[in-house]
């Protein structure tokens, strides 16, 4: 049997190819396709506050020219030999990883935590083992290991698919890990592109949902999506009434000004406070206002295969949808500068 022929021997996108340049036409020659590999041609690609980093350079060097984008919906044009979950034609997202080993001894993957397997290869701006840079998705087609790309529920629209395969997936994996369920008190910190969908997500667990923010005029947004209180962070009558009220905050801001020890005074006994976007400064905060009040804080990337196909399944039976803006690819350096603004309701996609 002859290797499957790949429709996009090369593939054309936007790249950035310098930090602080504009984002430009592209093309580059993808790797080869494995066995296990398919090839997507993309229909949509959300933008991610993590492209933003990434071109930036703001949490590490990054291998230019880069094209990134890893909220990517699309349809499988070419597949592997051995590739039998998938068919030519099939509508299927990609997220923020695009290869795990799989390896038997490998404990990450074999507990359904392969988003942290030594081996994790990025959906961009990462190396695979024979040293190629992989590349995002704004751009016309991507390559990805067959395991990390998901079919959409018939249910989703794809372009408010897109934004699940990351910033959904992002905030539904710790309520995952951490059992939450109806009952438990729940905040979320930055009503943005990952906190819109947390306040979805734990209002349809059930959760009593409190949402966090220094702008006023997103406390109505933050009631629409499911929110039961809205907290503004510069109201002191606000803030005073939120004190000792969680079980769970999740911080899906990552702003230089968040005050890191005013967010540990809203939690009970033994809350947990759960960090879901990066700084690119050190995080400071008072070390006894954790021990005073037994609170625990961790951090959660982003989700495996497993993590993936729930946040998918779930959105799809509780109508869970990101808000979102759309533009074409061409006009990416107007999306990215929309979102570097903070002028998005709440996400922006892409679409070829």
């Amino acid at each position: 049997m002859s290797a499957p022929q790949p429709q996009f021997p090369v593939i054309h996108g936007y790249a950035v190819k310098a930090n602080g340049e504009a984002f430009v036409p592209w093309q580059y020659t993808p790797r080869k396709l494995g066995p296990n590999d398919i090839e997507i041609k993309i229909d949509h690609c959300g933008i991610c506050g993590s492209d933003i980093h990434t071109v930036d350079s703001g949490w590490g060097p990054t291998h230019y020219p880069i094209i990134v984008g890893h909220e990517i919906v699309g349809r499988v044009v070419t597949k592997g030999d051995s590739v039998k979950h998938l068919q030519l034609g099939d509508l299927v997202g990609v997220g923020a990883q695009a290869f795990a080993c799989q390896k038997s001894d490998c404990r990450n993957c074999q507990n359904s935590m392969d988003a942290y397997c030594p081996h994790f290869v990025g959906t961009y701006n990462a190396k695979y083992a024979d040293g190629q840079v992989s590349q995002g998705g704004y751009a016309e087609a991507v390559r990805v290991d067959s395991n990390y790309a998901f079919l959409i529920p018939k249910e989703i629209d794809p372009q408010e698919a897109a934004p699940l395969m990351c910033a959904g997936t992002t905030v539904f994996t710790p309520m995952l890990h951490h059992k939450m369920k109806k009952g438990d008190r729940v905040g979320v910190v930055g009503i943005g592109g990952l906190g819109h969908l947390a306040v979805q997500y734990a209002h349809a667990l059930g959760a009593e949902v409190t949402a966090f923010t220094t702008s006023e005029n997103k406390r109505q947004d933050a009631i629409k999506l499911g929110a039961h209180k809205v907290v503004n962070i510069r109201n002191e009558d606000d803030v005073k009434q939120a004190r000792l009220s969680l079980d769970y905050l999740l911080v899906t801001t990552n702003s230089k000004h968040t005050d890191w020890t005013l967010l540990t005074t809203f939690m009970d006994t033994s809350g947990h406070i759960i960090l879901l976007a990066v700084p690119e400064a050190p995080v400071n905060f008072n070390a006894f206002a954790l021990i005073h009040q037994g609170i625990s804080m961790s951090g959660s990337l982003i989700g495996g295969i497993e993590q993936v196909r729930e946040t998918l399944a779930f959105a799809a039976k509780h109508n869970i949808r990101p808000w979102i803006e759309k533009l074409p690819m061409k006009d990416v350096n107007e999306g990215i500068e929309r979102v570097r603004s903070n002028k998005v309701r709440f996400r922006v996609v892409l679409s070829n």
